[in-house]
């Protein structure tokens, strides 16, 4: 008996100690994958709807040659860009438009060139629209669009939020105050611009060529329009031939940011040409 109780007093200590191995290996396994790496880098970067998916392609592939980064890309508009950058909650700001004066202590760098292009739901019989046309439309003089062609559609306006660049850089292009345009539907991204006026016959809009134009390609109910008789291309944006064009920019607070400059220098090589190609946008010529 005395050799039986032995031999299970052994037997329950080698299991606890089976166990707590156990534990110790699952617990260094669960940290393992749980927490980062010392030498991985996560590059935070935030701004303009139409700058960020042309970044989020080109952190894919600086990701694949760089496995010890990562980059969060978020959206929220030119401004928050900025601000995210200033404040230092983002490392990397996207802003699709020059810099105003009081920004310019920043260290700004163009990755790529677009236009802003006038969108209507595809049913409308128009190819051309005037800028004194477009006032009208978009102040309201236009109710319908039988006062421009032969279609009896109500005009749907969609104006782009205050404060995104694409609709700063409308306004002034025409001469208005952002009050002036007498909108049905307000919309933050190009993709919800998109969105809207595709579903909405009659509807008019403005977003990003490059956006539009993949869109269309993908048959996406809209249709771009010439503005004054200029062509609405990446092709006429390359050639400065589209009179809205703007840069695309990544912006940083300072230099001392080295894996911000990596992936920026890496965004404006001609390795990223091809995927700023893809999105219909024009690289910027280095």
């Amino acid at each position: 008996d005395h050799i039986v109780m032995q031999m299970i007093k052994h037997r329950r200590q080698y299991a606890a100690m089976v166990s707590q191995y156990c534990l110790t290996i699952l617990t260094l396994l669960i940290g393992t994958s749980c927490t980062r790496t010392p030498d991985e880098k996560t590059l935070e970067i935030t701004g303009s709807s139409t700058v960020a998916p042309l970044v989020a392609e080109i952190a894919k592939e600086f990701e694949t040659l760089n496995p010890s980064f990562r980059v969060n890309v978020q959206t929220g508009g030119s401004s928050r860009g900025i601000s995210d950058t200033i404040k230092g909650t983002a490392d990397i700001g996207m802003v699709s438009r020059r810099l105003h004066k009081n920004e310019q202590h920043l260290e700004s760098y163009t990755l790529a060139h677009d236009g802003i292009g006038i969108i209507t739901h595809s049913d409308v019989d128009l190819k051309n629209l005037s800028s004194d046309n477009i006032r009208k439309v978009f102040t309201g003089s236009y109710k319908s669009w039988n006062e421009l062609s032969k279609n009896e559609k109500k005009i749907t306006v969609v104006h782009k939020a205050q404060g995104r660049s694409t609709s700063e850089l409308f306004i002034k292009y025409f001469d208005l105050k952002y009050s002036d345009v007498k909108a049905h539907i307000i919309i933050g991204d190009n993709e919800q611009g998109i969105k809207n006026v595709s579903n909405i016959p009659g509807a008019i809009g403005y977003v990003s060529i490059g956006a539009a134009e993949s869109a269309i390609k993908s048959g996406v109910a809209i249709r771009l329009l010439k503005l004054d008789g200029a062509i609405p291309s990446s092709k006429t944006v390359a050639q400065g031939k589209y009179p809205i064009l703007r840069p695309l920019n990544l912006v940083i607070k300072n230099n001392n940011n080295a894996a911000a400059l990596k992936f920026i220098k890496f965004a404006q090589s001609k390795k990223a040409f091809d995927i700023v190609r893809k999105l219909d946008f024009v690289p910027n010529a280095i």
